[in-house]
């Protein structure tokens, strides 16, 4: 049952339908913001919540999970997200909607081992859950992948655990570390490559001079092909002009006058038609009209008559021309279309020819640039290192003060911090969190050092400890409790109280302690039908709550004793709050 605090608007698992799926037949988690727990009998189902969980945000599909009888198992759960936040756009990405600040997943198995995944709508892969999930969900179960395991999620969450500490040399370090590739990217090209370098300054010197020993000049192809189609049809020319022009005014070396040339004929048309102007004024126009006709012809012949006077053959010139145009199609042929194209080359290769030229300077500057960028950068390196030391010992001490409350005194945990081969966008230590089970023990990574149930408790301790470092917004808890009871368990809960105030807590437990501290309380209750155990989830209410705990003390839901005790606890974990 929800206590009625108020909640921040934050990322979270909303509501979990889960259909087909080992023992559940159906059942529906309506989950608080806060604590949420899960309880039940044994064979219950307790765990399949944590399977559907799991399915939901991509972990792997087991048909012998399916319910016998049932085709399928489906899980969907509804998430409350930011509209516009990380989330929501990694939504959109692949297709899917977020609408009103929620997100619908569903996933189904097949009874034969078929998968499909739904997100925001829209069908995806089952590994976009997954890749969706490390910004949602962390789920802690002996048969789980846990993601402070990974290295460089335990390196990102010690950097946020050294907080503003690490702020300022971290942005500095970046930078530099930016600018250090950049610099020996550039020398690895200029001194790695000084052959074909060398090599291409010569071809652009080469053609450059080449260029410039013709002179080409902007359209000087198309004028020089122009003048040589006009000298290689001088005699065509000459005598389509004088055809043309004694066509027009007669031949005046003709003494008999008998051509008949449109000068002459154009005259004695307009002689006829003056003759009769005055008796028709539609007439008279015609006759002004053959009069300017007669003028705009002897333009025409005397235009004509100095072109063709103009036109000679000359031989030379014509030699000339085709010789510059063929030097010129030499250089088109080899850097551009036209000539002007050949200009822009010249233009672009002397830039660039200037570029290359300046290699041997531009190598020393990057040089210099690059061992002081060095020295800089390890500087930096060094004072990022100073102060994850400093964190991942104050890190270390939490948690092992942490895990002797969780009924695990000799038990500790340190972060190693080592040197990696080279220098990374992070800096140059790589980070592992070790623990060692007991004094005599070495330490050991987590996954070596702990069993299964301690490092579940191991995974609490240190959640705990980054709570508010880790942008995680809901944390799944499967046998958290195991092999402990007594004062353990209640500070288990107590934990996962705290930890419920930065982020969503999911866990399942048979501890009363652990439950007392919830903010919301389920319970898988099974009901018998001959060999058939069908399972669902209700939401307790305080009355539900206290029969539910008196029976996980002492077995009977309406013992007195149980009652009392189980009323004690929910008013001890109310007061810690």
């Amino acid at each position: 049952m929800s206590t009625g605090q108020e909640w921040p608007v934050r990322p979270r698992v909303e509501e979990v339908r889960i259909q087909g799926l080992g023992v559940i037949d159906e059942a529906v988690l309506e989950l608080s913001p806060g604590f949420n727990v899960v309880t039940g009998e044994t064979g219950a189902g307790k765990t399949m919540v944590v399977t559907g969980l799991g399915l939901l945000f991509g972990g792997r599909a087991d048909p012998a999970r399916v319910r016998p009888g049932a085709d399928k198992a489906t899980v969907e759960g509804t998430l409350v997200v930011e509209s516009k936040g990380r989330v929501a756009q990694q939504v959109e990405d692949v297709g899917g909607e977020v609408e009103d600040g929620e997100l619908i997943i569903s996933r189904t198995v097949s009874a034969e081992g078929r998968s499909r995944a739904w997100l925001g709508g829209r069908t995806v892969p089952v590994g976009t859950l997954t890749y969706l999930a490390d910004d949602l969900v962390a789920v802690h179960g002996q048969m789980d992948q846990q993601r402070l395991l990974q290295p460089a999620r335990q390196r990102a969450a010690l950097d946020r655990y050294a907080g503003e500490d690490l702020v300022k040399p971290l942005r500095a370090y970046t930078q530099t570390y930016k600018r250090h590739k950049q610099v020996a990217a550039l020398l690895e090209e200029l001194t790695t490559k000084a052959r074909e370098r060398a090599q291409e300054a010569d071809m652009l010197r080469f053609g450059l001079e080449e260029i410039e020993k013709v002179d080409p000049k902007r359209g000087e192809d198309v004028e020089l092909r122009a003048e040589e189609e006009r000298l290689s049809h001088a005699d065509a020319l000459r005598g389509a002009a004088t055809t043309a022009h004694t066509a027009l005014l007669g031949d005046p070396m003709d003494p008999s006058g008998d051509t008949r040339d449109v000068i002459s004929l154009l005259g004695e048309a307009r002689t006829a038609v003056e003759a009769v102007r005055d008796f028709d004024p539609q007439l008279a126009g015609v006759a002004d009209r053959l009069a300017e006709a007669g003028y705009l012809i002897s333009d025409v012949a005397t235009d004509l008559a100095a072109y063709a006077e103009s036109i000679e053959a000359d031989p030379a010139r014509l030699a000339a021309v085709q010789e510059r145009r063929s030097v010129l199609s030499g250089l088109v042929r080899k850097y551009a279309e036209d000539s002007a194209g050949v200009l822009a080359w010249a233009q672009a290769s002397a830039a660039r020819l200037t570029e290359l030229e300046g290699d041997d300077d531009r190598i020393g500057e990057l040089t210099t640039e690059h061992e002081e960028l060095s020295a800089r950068l390890g500087e930096l390196a060094a004072e990022l290192t100073k102060v994850r030391s400093a964190a991942a010992e104050r890190f270390g001490a939490a948690v092992t003060e942490e895990l002797t409350a969780l009924a695990m005194p000799h038990a500790r945990v340190v972060v190693q911090l080592s040197e990696a081969a080279e220098y990374g966008p992070e800096g140059v230590d790589e980070v592992e969190l070790r623990m060692s089970a007991h004094p005599a023990a070495p330490p050991l990574p987590l996954n070596k050092g702990a069993s299964g149930g301690e490092l579940s408790r191991v995974m609490l301790a240190i959640e705990v400890v980054f709570a508010g470092a880790d942008p995680v917004p809901t944390f799944v808890f499967d046998e958290v409790d195991a092999g402990v009871g007594g004062k353990a368990a209640v500070e288990i809960g107590r934990r996962l109280a705290r930890l419920a105030r930065t982020a969503q807590v999911i866990v399942v437990t048979h501890l009363p302690q652990v439950a007392a501290f919830a903010d919301q309380h389920l319970v898988v209750e099974k009901a018998g039908d001959g060999s058939v155990v069908r399972s669902g989830v209700v939401t307790l209410d305080h009355d539900g709550r206290v029969r539910e705990l008196s029976r996980m003390l002492a077995g009977l839901e309406d013992s007195e004793l149980g009652r009392a005790h189980a009323e004690e606890l929910l008013g001890m974990a109310a007061a810690d709050r």
